[in-house]
């Protein structure tokens, strides 16, 4: 079984969907970080090496399992060469 089938068949319980759509945010939030540092063409190891940190902290706020700072997360941007920014939306 495919991981897509797998995700397909959990999702379709009322219950897990509920679950998953309230990480989607956090989910969200991971694949950014995953792509600014992949569109600036550099390592864990390089981002944490122009952050001043370790490249295992950068390892955990990739995962999802630290919560950073605002600050961490405009150190993270600024060394990929990106600036953040916060927009809020009406939840209906």
């Amino acid at each position: 079984m495919s991981l897509q089938t797998l995700k397909q068949q959990a999702l379709a319980n009322p219950q897990v969907r509920e679950e998953y759509n309230k990480l989607e945010n956090e989910f969200s939030l991971i694949d950014q970080l995953l792509s600014m540092r992949s569109t600036a063409g550099l390592t864990q190891a390089q981002v944490a090496e122009k952050m001043g940190t370790q490249k295992s902290n950068i390892s955990r706020l990739e995962k999802g399992s630290s919560n950073p700072s605002w600050k961490t997360l405009l150190n993270y941007a600024q060394a990929c060469g990106f600036q953040l920014a916060i927009k809020a939306t009406k939840v209906s």
